[in-house]
């Protein structure tokens, strides 16, 4: 780009008492490069001062001011007829690489008038209909279980229950009655025989 900025300015050129503006870059037209042929062209305080045609989507455009006076005025493109958004100062020898973009619809026949005044505010339009309720929101998530809470204080005691039910009565014991009875007999007679023998026995003596 930068050899085919030097290239743009021929020889005769610096011949001349007032060095042009040379412009260089890519235009595009509608978001694509802008067809072979297309024009170009360069625009200062609403008139037209430089034309070109583009090339394998770029240009190359020689601003020269002739008899005007163009130093520090806004240079202003269009690619066929439509406005590019890019604009630069022309400057006495200047060189730029500029790529142009524009769009189908931007262009306009003149230079921007001046803003009119603001008209008085209109009175205050009727309440529109209410519209129609949106669609419930989705459902969020469910959130996480909370900690277990602290343990309580004991209870008190509760009453004393009532009492149980007797158990049923054991087994009979053996009759025992008989064999003791048997066995005092039996020790009487002995401590009575021996009563008896030494009371004999005191006699004697």
């Amino acid at each position: 780009m930068a050899l085919a900025l030097l290239l743009a300015i021929p020889t005769a050129v610096f011949a001349q008492r007032v060095p042009p503006h040379v412009f260089v870059g890519t235009a595009l037209l509608d978001g694509a490069a802008a067809v072979d042929g297309a024009a170009v062209t360069a625009w200062i305080d609403g008139e037209q001062v430089a034309a070109t045609n583009a090339s394998g989507g770029e240009y190359n455009l020689l601003v020269d001011q002739g008899d005007s006076t163009f130093a520090g005025k806004t240079v202003s493109f269009k690619i066929s007829g439509a406005n590019a958004a890019e604009t630069a100062d022309w400057v006495q020898g200047g060189g730029d690489v500029l790529n142009l973009v524009a769009a189908t619809g931007s262009s306009n026949g003149g230079s921007t008038g001046e803003a009119g005044a603001s008209g008085a505010k209109g009175d205050k339009g009727d309440t529109g209909a209410t519209g129609p309720a949106g669609a419930a929101g989705a459902t969020g998530a469910a959130g996480s279980a909370g900690a277990d809470g602290a343990a309580g204080p004991t209870g008190p005691a509760g009453a004393a229950g009532s009492a149980g039910a007797a158990g049923p009565a054991g087994p009979a014991g053996e009759d025992g009655s008989g064999t003791l009875a048997l066995i005092a007999l039996i020790i009487a007679a002995v401590a009575l025989l021996a009563a008896g023998g030494s009371y004999m026995m005191g006699r004697r003596a």
